[in-house]
């Protein structure tokens, strides 16, 4: 059977399905999903519904007196208020922009202008800003948060587009801050975070090592692959077959993987590589996990685990030789992964939608 029929097989439940078919379509060269304009629209239309939208909300905030207590999301935080929690609300913004720049004819985009225009404002990322500088927020949002602030600005400044300009502009002071912090913070930690949730060390140092080389800081990327090597380098089987955890969004040992691929060169990234991860490793993380109760907040995060392991084992399946069995099977894995999880962006469950479509963007237009 040649690839293009076995794709056609591996992804016959979800293109069967009219919904998926004017959404998204397999790639000319069987080698995965892209984007239609109607599912770029779709998926806009899942931040622009809950970008303003205040409740329900998780703050995660800690309270000093009861002044900053009894404080609505939208004070607190006067830009990333919406979808939910803060970094929701940052990687929402991230795909408006992200999308605005793949489909530069998108119906919606007069609108999207017109919301991110009102939230970044000077005014308005001053408010971002102290909070930051409330007591006990030294830790907020780290690592995860800041990892998504800093893809906003990478977005925003790999956009030649002179709104982009004057959006980047305003955040600036955010981004700045964001920096110091994670700059301060690389050396203090002695720890990997290994989970497979928000605090994830990996995962984080993955979004801001693309910022840094983006951004041309030669600093921040040198701290970066110092505190990388510090923390991975001399691991050795990752205890893949403990994968997942009932509210995974992300895979321990892939997302360290990705992270290594981009720090170590090629030929010394393979033999780490094989080092870390067996056939059997890959067989088990190849396995799509069960979703049983997309209503719930915390099972609903599977879905996200298939769109995270899917960008991370095809670019993991790129950087193994042509002719490696692993990369081939972690292409197909991806592939089934992406496939699968698809569909389930558009639920109707605000539990997933108020973030599964960020994960679903960045997943479709990096495979």
């Amino acid at each position: 059977m040649n690839r293009f029929f076995y794709l056609l097989l591996l992804f016959a439940p979800v293109i069967s399905r009219s919904q998926s078919e004017t959404y998204f379509r397999v790639k000319p060269d069987s080698s995965g999903f892209e984007l239609t304009l109607a599912g770029a629209r779709h998926l806009a239309s899942l931040p622009l519904k809950c970008m303003d939208q205040e409740f329900p909300n998780k703050t995660n905030h800690t309270s000093v007196n009861d002044s900053d207590h009894v404080l609505l999301p939208s004070r607190l935080h006067p830009v990333f208020y919406g979808c939910f929690d803060w970094h929701s609300a940052v990687h929402g913004h991230w795909m408006l922009v992200r999308l605005l720049k793949a489909f530069p004819a998108l119906p919606e985009a007069k609108l999207i202008r017109e919301k991110l225009s009102n939230a970044f404002t000077k005014e308005k990322v001053e408010g971002e800003l102290k909070y930051f500088s409330l007591p006990l927020t030294g830790s907020w949002e780290r690592t995860y948060g800041w990892a998504w602030l800093l893809k906003l600005d990478e977005e925003l400044q790999t956009w030649a587009d002179p709104d982009a300009r004057k959006w980047q502009e305003a955040l600036q002071p955010l981004t700045r801050l964001i920096l110091q912090r994670w700059t301060e913070f690389l050396p203090k930690q002695t720890y990997a975070n290994r989970t497979g949730v928000h605090p994830n060390t990996a995962f984080g140092l993955v979004m801001a090592l693309d910022y840094a080389r983006s951004a041309g800081n030669k600093s921040f990327e040198e701290a970066i692959v110092k505190a990388s090597l510090y923390l991975y380098e001399k691991d050795r089987k990752a205890p893949a077959v403990w994968e997942p955890n009932g509210a995974d969004f992300l895979s321990p040992s892939l997302e360290e993987a990705d992270l290594m691929r981009r720090v170590l060169k090629p030929a010394v990234f393979r033999e780490w590589f094989h080092r870390f991860l067996s056939p059997a490793d890959i067989n088990h993380l190849s396995r799509l996990p069960v979703v049983s109760d997309r209503t719930d907040l915390q099972i609903v995060h599977l879905d996200g685990l298939c769109f995270s392991r899917s960008w991370c084992m095809m670019g993991l399946a790129r950087s193994l030789p042509a002719g490696d069995p692993a990369g081939r099977q972690l292409k197909k894995a991806a592939i089934r992964h992406l496939a699968a999880a698809v569909p389930h962006v558009v639920s109707g469950h605000y539990g997933g939608e108020h973030w599964l479509a960020s994960f679903a963007v960045y997943a479709l237009l990096n495979s």
